[in-house]
């Protein structure tokens, strides 16, 4: 996957320790709420099920770096199934987001602020 569009800052821990693929799993699980990762994970708990015990075990050396909050990162992982060839349409359903939403973040603009002609440019 090296042709895979570079994480941000709060999402490249996230990729750094459990690669592209397993990162966008774990981000599709958890993100957009806060997530306590024990030390050693147990066998039983749903952050095992989802992306494995080892993956696990490698999240929680570093959990004391993340936020507990799990970032969306939905921009990113658009940007990543776009760079696959995924469909938008398949983008939108699997991110539960809109296709505009999907057009937007692809085309670069965030916010629906960056094409206000009334805001005032900082710069």
């Amino acid at each position: 996957m090296t042709n895979a569009p570079k994480p941000p800052a709060h999402v490249e821990p996230y990729v750094r320790v459990l690669g592209v693929d397993l990162a966008i799993t774990f981000l599709l699980a958890f993100g957009g709420a806060e997530l306590y990762i024990p030390a050693v994970p147990n066998g039983r708990s749903r952050l095992v099920e989802v992306i494995g015990r080892e993956a696990a075990e490698r999240l929680a050396a570093i959990a004391h770096t993340l936020p507990r909050r799990v970032p969306t990162a939905k921009p990113w992982i658009a940007a990543v199934f776009d760079s696959r060839g995924l469909p938008r349409a398949d983008i939108a359903r699997t991110l539960h987001s809109s296709d505009v939403a999907v057009r937007r973040w692809l085309s670069g603009h965030h916010s629906h602020r960056d094409q206000d002609s009334r805001q005032l440019r900082l710069f």
